[in-house]
């Protein structure tokens, strides 16, 4: 890790800064899904100290099974903030039913990536309903190295009121939640996956994310092949980083 990088300092901004936007804005609870990864644990503890733990809703949401819901409670109960399991799994079986159902429309095959993306995007939209009921604002719990690469689902996880980690590569993450003793350092350290391949988040991408570190940090991994491959996915997924762009009806 950059030798630069100070945790503590980088934590204590995040809590600082967060303080202020609540301020500047004018809300006090916030909302988020808790996975018992690493990011979303890391962003509960943030959101607990700048903003009081009482404030903080954690919303679980396994589809269907989860097989480490148990370290997403222990996330919960660890901070002592709110927290509910919401199911996503029947929602997830009537949106495959209905776009079954049309015999009429326009034919199309099953897509895995597409129903792999259901589920970010189902848990955004349970997130954002119960976020507003409550009078929340949704943080958003991805980093600089999976919104690099494009690991993650648009109209899902990157849909969000403001992005908490957003300025930090998974390694260091890690190094801010290893400063906050309220966080059990295993669930800090927990190898990321996405829960529904049986692969870690490394074996899928065919990148560790001390390579993609070292590429957004340093400019190169050491390694050219690997770093066009990061470039690559760089600059494949930029359209997820952005705002939807607006076509102009004028000259």
């Amino acid at each position: 890790m950059s030798i630069q990088f100070d945790a503590v300092k980088a934590r204590d901004n995040l809590v600082k800064n967060l303080s202020v936007l609540a301020a500047e804005q004018n809300f006090s609870k916030v909302v988020l899904g808790i996975s018992g990864g690493k990011d979303s644990t890391v962003c509960a503890a943030i959101c607990a100290r700048a903003l009081g733990k009482e404030n903080v809703y954690g919303v679980l949401m396994p589809d269907k099974v989860q097989s480490d819901l148990s370290d997403s409670i222990r996330v919960c109960e660890a901070l002592g903030i709110n927290y509910r399991i919401v199911n996503i799994g029947e929602m997830h079986k009537a949106l495959l039913t209905a776009v079954k159902e049309d015999e009429n429309g326009f034919a199309f095959a099953y897509s895995k990536p597409s129903d792999i993306n259901v589920g970010p995007r189902l848990r955004m939209t349970t997130v954002r309903y119960i976020g507003q009921a409550i009078g929340a604002r949704l943080c958003g719990t991805g980093n600089l190295s999976e919104a690099t690469v494009g690991y993650c689902t648009k109209d899902g996880d990157t849909s969000c009121d403001f992005a908490l980690l957003g300025t930090l590569t998974s390694k260091e993450v890690v190094a801010v939640g290893l400063t906050m003793e309220e966080l059990p350092a295993e669930l800090v350290n927990k190898t990321p996956s996405d829960g529904l391949s049986g692969l870690s988040d490394e074996e899928k991408l065919g990148v560790t994310y001390q390579q993609i570190h070292d590429y957004i940090r340093n400019g190169s991994c050491g390694d050219k092949e690997t770093d066009d491959k990061i470039r690559g996915m760089e600059e494949r997924n930029m359209f997820k980083r952005k705002m939807p762009p607006i076509i102009s009806a004028f000259d």
